[in-house]
């Protein structure tokens, strides 16, 4: 069983930055996975934020981060990070990591159904 576990939450002024960190277990390799951030705000449903394909490299992000935040890997302790940089109040909610299995992790998924396990999220707060 996968298991995905969250740090790295908190409050923050507006144009702050914070550095998710989510960290992969239950594989002896995650090569055939696209991790993936989605965030929730109350309310509102789960959206994409980023993604990367464990294997491949690629990345994509949300048109609303583009340019503030960047997802990156670290294989040796099986961790993806999301930097986020120039945070705006928007930016307020509960960030989930996802783990996406898939043989070509070139295809970066953007729809949380397609998303096999997840964390627990993390709480991130922007004030203004």
């Amino acid at each position: 069983q996968v298991q995905l576990v969250e740090s790295g939450g908190g409050l923050v002024q507006a144009g702050g930055s914070l550095r998710l960190s989510c960290a992969a277990s239950g594989r002896s390799t995650f090569s055939y996975y696209v991790m993936g951030w989605f965030r929730q705000a109350p309310g509102k449903e789960r959206e994409f934020v980023a993604a990367m394909g464990w294997r491949s490299g690629t990345t994509n992000y949300a048109d609303s981060v583009k340019g503030r935040f960047i997802i990156s890997k670290d294989n040796a302790k099986n961790t993806v990070y999301l930097q986020m940089n120039s945070l705006k109040p928007e930016d307020t909610a509960v960030y989930y990591c996802g783990a996406d299995f898939r043989a070509n992790t070139r295809v970066i998924v953007t729809t949380a159904s397609e998303y096999d396990y997840w964390g627990q999220g993390t709480q991130v707060t922007v004030s203004s």
